[in-house]
């Protein structure tokens, strides 16, 4: 009877413990779809309306990995280690007859990690990203940002990016296949700095789970990104603009 005892009081402490125990591992992160206008490609000069999923990071606690302070709250000063991710939308010759004779291009998704340097009203960061849709490149992004918070509820980030791409980026959308096309002459792209510029984001939290997001951004093309036959026929001037809303989620497991 004593053993049964034990082991009955040993399985509830178990049962008791293990939810305990679960929610020493969570993840916090926020997912959002957003609505706006881009160009139509890169090195377009016409503007289409686009619609794009948004990723926020929020924290990760797992054992000895403790990073974030979650969607909604204030980064700790000092170095951090971050997810990156950034969506590209498709090309068609279909929806731009100028770019027949080029290969069509997916919706490219890039996927990588980044690093930041945080202070209370600013930050600098670098990302490095993987295309695992679309295309097979390499990109990364250094940038900065001024950090402003008029309250507890509102966000608001600006500062300059520099966008990279490796020559397997740069070919896949500003090269042009040997022998040219009926509208471009033959380039072979190569990688580098790609484009530059600045970018405006705010963020208001409308409640604990939900915030409306929007930004704007300019980014000149560069090298061999603005010397390809595509973008001389549209344009170095990148603009976009966008908003949308996100919502944050918590996973214990």
């Amino acid at each position: 009877m004593r053993v049964l005892s034990f082991v009955t009081v040993s399985a509830l402490a178990l049962g008791t413990a293990l939810p305990v125990m679960a929610q020493d591992r969570s993840f916090n992160f926020a997912l959002g779809l957003g609505v706006g206008a881009a160009p139509e490609y890169m090195g377009s000069d016409s503007t289409v309306a686009v619609a794009a999923p948004t990723f926020t990071f929020g924290s990760l606690k797992w054992g000895a990995i403790d990073t974030g302070n979650g969607v909604r709250g204030i980064p700790d000063n000092g170095v951090s280690l971050n997810a990156a991710f950034r969506v590209l939308g498709d090309r068609t010759a279909e929806d731009s007859p100028e770019l027949a004779g080029l290969e069509d291009i997916d919706i490219a998704v890039e996927l990588g990690f980044g690093l930041a340097f945080q202070q209370t009203n600013w930050m600098a960061f670098g990302e490095i990203r993987k295309g695992v849709t679309g295309h097979n490149g390499v990109t990364g992004t250094l940038g900065a940002d001024l950090i402003l918070r008029p309250n507890d509820r509102f966000v608001i980030k600006a500062g300059p990016r520099v966008n990279f791409g490796n020559d397997e980026f740069a070919n896949t959308y500003f090269g042009v296949p040997t022998g040219g096309t009926a509208t471009f002459a033959g380039y072979d792209a190569t990688g580098g700095a790609l484009g530059a510029g600045v970018q405006v984001t705010g963020t208001y939290f409308l409640d604990d789970n939900w915030s409306l997001e929007g930004g704007v951004s300019y980014e000149m093309l560069l090298g061999d990104a603005a010397d390809s036959p595509i973008t001389m026929n549209g344009s170095e001037d990148q603009w976009r603009i966008q908003i949308g809303l996100s919502r944050q989620f918590t996973l214990n497991f």
